[in-house]
C-alpha cells in the first residue's frame, strides 16, 4: 500500500472523547444565516458530520427562496444608498485592513472549524488562512489604486473620461474544497470595487463563511454589504443564479454547473459572469530537470487537499528517456505521504470531504483498472477506524481516451503519459477541454518559455507548483472558465466602464 498512515495499533479515543475534543461542549454548533447585518434562525437545519471523525459537528440552516430574496434586497439597498460604494476608497481600505487584523487573531478558530467540516489537514488550513489575510491586505491597497482614465486627445473642444464603477450586487457561490480560501479570493476584491455581495456557500462547509460575517461586522462593514444564505445548490444556489436583481454572479465549481449558470444568466437579466471551473492540469517534466525536485512537486501537486483541487496536476507528462526512473522517484515520494487524522500536525492528506466524492474517486480508480491502466501506487481506500480516506494513486500505461485521462476526478489520482519531443509534450498538455493550470520542469529556459507560450492554461508554473499570491490573477482558458479573480484584475472584474464626453466649447447647431 502506497502511503504512510497513522499507526493502526495506536490507542484510538472513544467516539465520546473524540466529540468532546472536537467541540468544547461535546455537541454540534448551530449556525443561523446572515442578512442585512442581523442573524436569523433557520426553520429547517442540515446536520454536517466531520468526514474525518464521523460525528456531527455543525447544524446549518436550509434557507428558502424567500430568505434569498431578502438577502438580495438588503444588498441592493446597501448598494443604492451608497453606504459602501459611496465611501472614499481610503475608508473602504481601512475596513479591509481591519478585517485582516481580526483574521490574524482568529486564525486558529477558523482553521479548527474548516478542518471539522472539510477534513483537510490542520497545517494546510492554517496556511490557507494566512493567504486569506494576504488577500484582504492586497484588496485594501487595490481599493485605493482603482481608477479610470482620461483622453485629452479629442481636440480642443472635447474632453473624454473613462469611469470605473462597481457593477452592483454580486452573487457568490463557493465550493466545498476550499471553503474559506476561495471565499477570501473573491470577497475582499468584490468589496474593494464598492460592490455588495450575497454569498451561498456549499451546504457541507458553510461554517467559516458564516464566521466571516461576524468578523466583517466587527471591522466596521455597513449592514447589508455582506450577506450569507445557506442551503442546497438546487434551491438557493439556482435561485441566486436566476435572480433578476443580481448584477453579477461569481461561481467556482464544475464545468457542468458553470454551463447552467450561463443559461440562468441568459434566461434572467444577462448578468455578468465570473466562472472558475474544472481542470485536468498537466505537469510536464523534461529529462534535463532536477528529477528529485520534480518528483516531489508531482507528489505534492496531486495530493494537496487530497487532490480535491481545481488546479491539481492530475496528468504527468514525462520525457520517455527518464520515464521509468521518474515513475520510481514519484512512487518513492508517494509512499512517504502521511495520511491520517487532520488534527495531527504531521498529516499531509486528510479525509475526502463528502461521501459522494469518496465514491466517485473510488469508482474512477476501478474504471482505470478495468480500462487497462496499471496501478503503480495506491488504488485503495485507507481504513483508519473512522472517516473516509484514499491512498494517493499513480496510474501508468494510460491511454488518452481513458476516463481517468479525460475526466476531472477531483481526488488523489495521477495518470502518466510519455513524450519524445517538445512538440509532442505540448500536444499532450493541450489534449483536454480544460485550461486552468499547468506546470513545466526543465533547466532550459528556452524550452520552458516555449511550453509556457504554447500550453493553454490560465495559470502557469515553471519549476514550481501551486505557488503565488493574491497579487496575481486567477482564472482559466477554454472550459475552465471566464474572467479573473484576485489582484488588480480581480477588482476590475467587479466593475463596469462608463465613457464620458465633455464638450468644452459652444455647440455648432445642427438645425439653423
Amino acid at each position: 500500500m502506497c502511503l504512510h498512515s497513522r499507526q493502526k495499533d495506536r490507542e484510538k479515543p472513544s467516539m465520546n472523547k473524540m466529540a468532546q475534543k472536537l467541540t468544547p461542549s461535546g455537541v454540534a454548533r448551530d449556525f443561523g444565516f446572515f442578512i442585512d447585518g442581523e442573524w436569523r434562525h433557520g426553520r429547517e437545519m442540515f446536520e454536517r458530520k466531520s468526514p474525518s471523525h464521523d460525528v456531527v459537528v455543525t447544524r446549518i440552516a436550509r434557507c428558502t427562496e424567500d430568505d434569498l430574496n431578502d438577502a438580495v434586497a438588503a444588498a441592493r439597498r446597501a448598494f443604492e444608498n451608497g453606504t459602501w460604494a459611496g465611501l472614499a476608497s481610503s475608508e473602504r481600505s481601512a475596513i479591509l485592513l481591519k478585517t485582516a487584523e481580526l483574521l490574524k487573531q482568529r486564525r486558529d478558530d477558523i482553521a479548527f472549524w474548516e478542518v471539522l467540516e472539510n477534513g483537510k489537514p490542520i497545517s494546510q488550513a492554517k496556511a490557507e488562512i494566512d493567504n486569506c489575510i494576504s488577500c484582504f491586505e492586497m484588496a485594501a491597497g487595490a481599493a485605493r489604486l482603482l481608477h479610470g482614465d482620461s483622453f485629452n486627445n479629442l481636440g480642443e473642444s472635447l474632453f473624454g473620461m473613462v469611469l470605473r464603477e462597481p457593477v452592483g450586487v454580486v452573487g457568490l457561490i463557493t465550493p466545498w474544497n476550499f471553503p474559506f480560501m476561495i471565499l477570501c479570493e473573491r470577497v475582499p476584491f468584490i468589496l474593494a470595487s464598492g460592490c455588495t455581495v450575497v454569498v451561498k456557500p456549499a451546504e457541507v462547509t458553510s461554517a467559516t463563511t458564516l464566521m466571516l460575517a461576524d468578523i466583517l461586522t466587527e471591522a466596521g462593514l455597513p449592514k447589508g454589504v455582506y450577506n450569507v444564505v445557506t442551503g442546497t445548490g438546487k434551491s438557493v444556489g439556482q435561485a441566486l443564479t436566476q435572480h433578476p436583481d443580481v448584477d453579477m454572479l461569481s461561481f467556482t465549481g464544475s464545468t457542468g454547473v458553470g454551463r447552467s449558470c450561463i443559461h440562468a444568466s441568459a434566461d434572467s437579466n444577462l448578468k455578468k459572469l465570473g466562472l472558475e471551473l474544472g481542470g485536468k492540469n498537466p505537469i510536464v517534466v523534461f529529462a534535463d530537470s532536477d528529477l528529485e525536485d520534480a518528483a516531489d512537486a508531482v507528489a505534492f501537486g496531486i495530493s494537496f487537499n487530497t487532490g480535491q483541487c481545481c488546479v491539481s496536476s492530475s496528468r504527468l507528462i514525462v520525457e520517455e528517456s527518464v520515464a521509468d526512473k521518474f515513475e520510481k522517484l514519484v512512487v518513492a515520494k508517494m509512499e512517504k505521504i502521511r495520511v491520517g487524522d487532520p488534527f495531527d500536525p504531521e498529516t499531509q492528506i486528510g479525509a475526502i470531504t463528502t461521501d459522494a466524492q469518496n465514491k466517485t474517486i473510488l469508482d474512477y480508480i476501478e474504471k482505470g483498472k478495468a480500462e487497462g491502466a496499471r496501478v503503480l501506487c495506491g488504488g485503495n481506500k485507507v481504513d483508519l477506524g473512522r472517516g473516509q480516506y484514499i491512498a494517493p494513486t499513480l496510474f501508468t500505461n494510460v491511454k488518452p481516451d481513458m476516463s481517468i485521462a479525460t475526466d476531472e476526478i477531483f481526488g488523489p489520482v495521477l495518470s502518466v503519459f510519455r513524450f519524445s519531443t517538445l512538440e509532442e509534450a505540448i500536444s499532450l498538455a493541450n489534449d483536454t477541454v480544460y485550461g486552468l493550470a499547468a506546470s513545466v520542469w526543465t533547466k532550459d529556459i528556452s524550452k520552458a518559455l516555449k511550453v509556457t507560450r504554447k500550453v493553454q492554461a490560465g495559470r502557469f508554473w515553471v519549476n514550481t507548483i501551486m505557488a503565488g499570491g493574491p497579487e496575481m490573477p486567477l482564472g482559466g482558458f477554454k472550459q475552465s472558465g471566464w474572467g479573473r479573480e484576485a489582484g488588480m484584475y480581480g477588482v476590475e472584474e467587479y466593475t463596469q466602464i462608463k465613457s464620458v464626453h465633455v464638450d468644452l466649447g459652444k455647440r455648432t447647431h445642427w438645425i439653423s
